[in-house]
């Protein structure tokens, strides 16, 4: 296996899935987990043992294109099949693709991963997974569609999450240190029974989905400085939808030091701090149908 550790200056998230959330407000985080995270991105597509440059690439949970922009980046001859279930992600990806002079390379499918059968995506080169094969309620199936879909000689790329990015310092906010990995505890523990496969090992899931796993990465993300504005706003997006998942498993101290937090015309609000960082972690698995 090839394990590597890069720290990057910037990044986005294989387009950071999180429906595990309200839908609101979810389009503008993945537009933001693109932009300050794009480097990051960059360097997943890059690392890809690819035998040759792929023609024709499926993005499956798409988002709002972070994936799909990266790869079309990367192979200039390249066209992408986009499948998400959320018309609005499609609609700003195909609204991204005109505005990048791409749209001729793009094609949009709306279709639940979940659903027995899988709308004729062709036979694609690559098929790039970020963060959205953890949603899926029986992954071992999607393996197995995918495997049938590919090329043979093509290759998977699964990226998994190792949680929701951290923002903060250990010692903030003064009066409740430690806030933010609280938050995310609760998280986790909601998380547990909804979405059991994130933060999986994909590895073994797909060798028993007949594929050969020809490497997996784990990129660390450590971002200070740059992005100042769009980390804040980053930061206030994504810990307002957690909130909105964990405000009654919080202690009262702790909810109303995050409100303080999440309210952008107050003296406390995140937008208003100059100590932001973004720490997170990526690992890809790259699997061949053989």
């Amino acid at each position: 296996m090839n394990h590597a550790h890069t720290h990057a200056p910037r990044h986005g998230a294989p387009h950071g899935h999180h429906p595990e959330y309200a839908t609101d407000g979810q389009a503008e985080i993945l537009d933001l987990d693109a932009e300050v995270l794009a480097e990051h991105t960059a360097s997943l597509t890059a690392w890809l043992p690819l035998r040759t440059a792929p023609h024709h690439i499926v993005d499956l949970g798409c988002g709002t294109g972070a994936g799909a922009f990266a790869l079309l980046d990367r192979f200039p001859d390249a066209h992408v099949t986009a499948v998400d279930a959320s018309a609005e992600h499609l609609h700003r990806l195909r609204t991204k693709a005109r505005t990048r002079g791409v749209e001729e390379r793009v094609r949009t499918v709306r279709a639940d991963l979940d659903d027995d059968t899988w709308p004729d995506l062709g036979s694609p080169d690559l098929v790039w997974a970020s963060a959205s094969m953890h949603h899926m309620a029986r992954p071992d199936r999607a393996l197995r569609h995918v495997h049938g879909t590919l090329a043979p000689g093509g290759l998977f790329a699964v990226v998994e999450l190792a949680g929701h990015p951290r923002f903060l310092p250990e010692n903030a906010p003064e009066d409740r240190p430690g806030l933010e990995e609280r938050v995310h505890a609760a998280a986790d523990r909601r998380q547990a029974a909804r979405l059991p496969h994130r933060g999986a090992d994909w590895g073994p899931l797909l060798t028993a989905a007949g594929f050969t796993v020809e490497g997996e990465r784990t990129v660390a993300v450590h971002l200070e400085g740059s992005h100042g504005e769009a980390i804040g706003r980053y930061a206030t997006g994504i810990l307002r939808r957690i909130r909105g998942a964990v405000a009654d498993r919080l202690s009262p101290e702790d909810l109303t030091a995050l409100d303080r937090l999440l309210d952008t015309g107050g003296p406390h609000s995140i937008l208003r701090r100059d100590d932001l960082t973004v720490r997170t972690e990526r690992t890809v698995w790259a699997a061949r149908r053989t």
